[in-house]
């Protein structure tokens, strides 16, 4: 009896104490929004009533918090970048049985007060001095300053201030209380009862990472909110009062039981049937739900993961996305914060294609002798600089690293989350040659190149390099070995002949012949870089064979602009990007704000030409020419020592580069290896990355039209052909030297002829006569007259027939006076070929 006594005296002084806190507070609030004071009673409220007036009536919110969403081009979902996991909607996406549900257990009569409920505040003192609490005494449009002041305070990184918006108990309680409620009145008075609806259903925390009813309906039930149903709804709405206890995930049965006091209210308010009430309250919670998590990184989009990381290293620190802020921070702000929908350049089934096409050829899990063997490919529309593709043969992850489950992309700088990258071999031959006929020598230039093979190497010193590595030169370095692929291999060659079987000595005779330093100029003005982002070396195994280490990203873009006629597109893996509300935000329109002129027009389609021949019959990809004869032109690139193999190779319409190697250990191991059930004695850019090239190309150009480049100029082809004058004939070597480079040519100094000029006199030239503007013209030199057997007829200069000369080389072509006549290459082009004595 004395127990039960005294719990009925303990709730009785509760609830003269409820009543007595009801009363003062009623009355401080009531005279402080109506009511004057009187008598002494009135001091005390006019005091409330100078606080209540002293506060500010209006507040201005931060934009809420909210996902941003990466989707590919075609609009599937990458990743939710997030710092709170929210997803804003009007109210209209929200199902009317989850409205109702929220109304119902945080605010019955919330269509019916004006942002303070008397019988609110009383029925809640009441209810919580007896300890049974259920409902809050605040309305829900208090509740919804409260979260817009805290949501504002953190955004702030004021969390002092975000304390004080939840203080709840003292005079800073009550002082909360009292803000809230100025706030509330005054927020009434400009929003409708909808709005405040809405905007309170997008900002409350559900639990579980979950920000506002529409991440939260996706996140419990896979489902937006404009689907919900009453069993979902009142889950949801019983989680706000405790979301970080009541979760279904973590805590099903706390989550089952608030879902039934919802059940209950709505019941008891008439908002559902007892029918409805039944059905719903037995329905065990964990058959409602259908838990997903929210993409918050790259790794949730699965093989796409490289190419989602990428962008969003892209949008955080490329120069071009300033538009998102100055700084890395502002920038990670917008994106984690902003609500933004970035539609990247991602075309997924080219993507897919390009992983499968990888994998056939260098499986993910492969061991080559205790070393592992990587491959990475690019592919982008090289007239807007569109990555629509990025494929490797590893699994991303962020966890522990190993080489075949990595995060480091291999396609792109280190900027962007790449590798330190990869010396990218013979595939620099390109910038060569565009040089080349930037300065003015044609297709049909020859060069010659030392014969040199594996067996036997030739060596370049500062004698033909001059200069350290500041100028381009060897001074200070050893001896540079080079090294052709064949033994034998060299000779005298065109440019097309020197490219299709990309003979190294030919191309260091051109680049010694152009200047290192201009080759390197022309990198620079392609966007050629190395993969850290330093520039290329200034030496010329660098500059001529490769041997610097680029991203693939880096190479495909340069050889772009081959592909689109000298217009450098800078890659960019950003399509467009909208602000929460819809909003276009200006970013660079590709093909437009991205591209530039760097090379003419005729240039490009010079090099094209002269590439092609690397697809061609004959040319070390000829295997790998496209499906249908569809034009192409490309490189094969392979680094000293076999570790690092390319194909770089494009169309009018694509350009894809692909790396085949080893991304950990820089040691010879490509040969003799066996990789995806082929053996392969040497492997070189033309035994993996080529084939694995033709197969992405052949599937992302099958819908499109086999388009040729356009043909060279004639100047181009042929070159600028000017007539030697006056001519070098009977000069001395340095006499002839100075008459040639005053016209423009470079000069070199061949083999002899027989010719009736004296001995060490030029008696003649290659080629004979005339030659393209700043080709290279070779002299050849007087021998004396040749041993007369028998009586012969001199030919006319430049006639048929002939004996061709009888010097140490004997080419056939070359201009005498009286001396041998133009054998069958006599012309502006021929006679360049060494034809032996007696076969001119």
């Amino acid at each position: 009896m004395r127990a039960g006594r005294t719990t009925n005296i303990a709730s009785v002084i509760k609830l003269l104490g409820a009543f007595v806190a009801t009363s003062m507070v009623l009355g401080l609030l009531v005279a402080g929004v109506a009511m004057p004071a009187v008598g002494a009673a009135g001091q005390v409220a006019r005091s409330g009533i100078d606080v209540f007036d002293s506060l500010p009536d209006s507040f201005t919110a931060a934009p809420l918090s909210q996902q941003s969403r990466i989707v590919a081009y075609d609009g599937s979902l990458l990743s939710t970048p997030y710092d709170e996991n929210r997803v804003i909607v009007p109210l209209s996406a929200v199902s009317p049985i989850m409205r109702k549900a929220q109304v119902a257990i945080e605010d019955s009569r919330f269509y019916e007060h004006g942002g303070m409920d008397m019988r609110g505040v009383v029925r809640a003192v009441v209810s919580n001095a007896q300890g049974d609490v259920v409902q809050g005494g605040s309305t829900l449009t208090q509740q919804y300053v409260k979260q817009l002041l805290t949501e504002t305070a953190l955004q702030n990184g004021d969390t002092a201030a975000a304390a004080s918006a939840q203080a709840r108990s003292g005079l800073a309680g009550l002082t909360r209380k009292l803000q809230e409620l100025k706030y509330s009145i005054e927020l009434e008075k400009r929003l409708s009862k909808d709005q405040i609806l809405q905007g309170y259903l997008n900002i409350v925390y559900y639990g579980d990472q979950a920000y506002g009813v529409e991440a939260a309906s996706q996140h419990y039930f896979g489902h937006p909110a404009s689907k919900l149903t009453l069993v979902e709804a009142a889950t949801l709405a019983g989680l706000t009062q405790n979301p970080g206890t009541t979760d279904p995930v973590h805590y099903p049965a706390k989550a089952q039981a608030r879902r039934n006091v919802v059940l209950d209210r709505m019941l008891e308010l008439g908002v559902i049937t007892q029918k409805d009430h039944d059905v719903a309250k037995s329905t065990p919670i964990a058959k409602t739900l259908r838990v997903t998590s929210p993409r918050s990184s790259c790794a949730g989009a699965g093989q796409f993961a490289y190419f989602c990381q990428y962008a969003l290293a892209y949008l955080l620190k490329s120069p071009e996305m300033a538009v998102l802020g100055k700084t890395q921070k502002e920038r990670e702000e917008k994106i984690y914060n902003g609500g933004l929908t970035i539609k990247t350049t991602l075309n997924p089934a080219l993507a897919q294609v390009m992983k499968q096409q990888i994998e056939a050829r260098v499986p993910e899990a492969n061991d080559v002798r205790g070393i592992h063997i990587g491959s990475a490919g690019v592919t982008l529309d090289p007239n807007t600089g569109a990555v629509q593709g990025i494929a490797q043969n590893t699994t991303y992850t962020t966890a522990s690293q190993t080489w075949d489950k990595t995060s480091v992309n291999w396609s792109v700088d280190q900027m962007y989350g790449g590798s330190g990258g990869f010396q990218f071999g013979s595939t620099e031959k390109a910038f060569a040659l565009v040089t080349a006929l930037e300065a003015g020598l044609p297709i049909n230039t020859r060069v010659q190149a030392r014969e040199a093979g594996p067996g036997k190497p030739t060596f370049y010193t500062s004698k033909e390099f001059p200069g350290g590595d500041d100028q381009c030169g060897l001074a200070g370095r050893a001896p540079w070995s080079v090294k052709n692929e064949a033994n034998g291999e060299g000779g005298n060659l065109t440019l097309s002949q020197a490219t299709a079987k990309s003979v190294n000595t030919a191309f260091v005779a051109l680049v010694q012949q152009l200047g290192a330093c201009k080759v390197r100029d022309t990198e620079v003005k392609l966007g050629l870089h190395k993969a850290n982002g330093q520039p290329i070396p200034q030496n010329p195994p660098a500059i001529i064979l490769g041997a610097a280490e680029v991203s693939p990203m880096t190479v495909a873009n340069a050889y772009g602009v081959m592909a689109a006629g000298g217009k450098l597109c800078t890659a960019s893996p950003i399509s467009s990007i909208t602000d929460a509300n819809g909003k276009a935000i200006k970013v660079p329109q590709l093909g437009k704000d991205n591209c530039k002129q760097v090379v003419e027009p005729d240039i490009a389609a010079g090099v094209a030409a002269i590439m092609k021949a690397t697809l061609a019959s004959g040319g070390t990809a000829s295997t790998s020419a496209l499906a249908g004869g569809r034009p192409a032109a490309g490189k094969t690139g392979t680094s000293d020592g076999n570790n690092e193999t390319w194909f770089v190779g494009y169309t009018p319409q694509l350009v894809t580069a692909v790396w085949t190697g080893t991304p950990l250990e820089n040691s010879s191991v490509l040969d003799n290896i066996t990789l995806a059930g082929q053996f392969y004695r040497v492997v070189y850019g033309s035994a993996i990355s080529a084939p694995i090239w033709k197969g992405i190309m052949d599937y992302a150009l099958q819908n499109q039209p086999a388009t040729d480049f356009p043909a060279p100029s004639a100047v181009i082809a042929n070159g600028n052909i000017q007539p030697f004058s006056p001519s070098p004939i009977g000069y001395s070597v340095a006499n002839a030297t100075a008459i040639l480079q005053s016209q423009g040519f470079q000069v070199q100094v061949g083999g002899t002829i027989a010719s009736n000029y004296r001995p060490g006199v030029v008696a003649g030239t290659l080629p004979r006569g005339s030659a393209p503007v700043g080709s290279t013209v070779t002299l050849l030199t007087s021998s004396g007259p040749a041993p007369r057997t028998q009586t012969q007829q001199q030919p006319p200069a430049g006639g048929a027939g002939g004996g061709g000369g009888a010097g140490n080389t004997g080419p056939g072509g070359g201009q005498g006076n009286g001396g041998p006549g133009g054998g069958n290459g006599g012309g502006a082009a021929g006679g360049a070929t060494g034809t032996p004595p007696g076969q001119g």
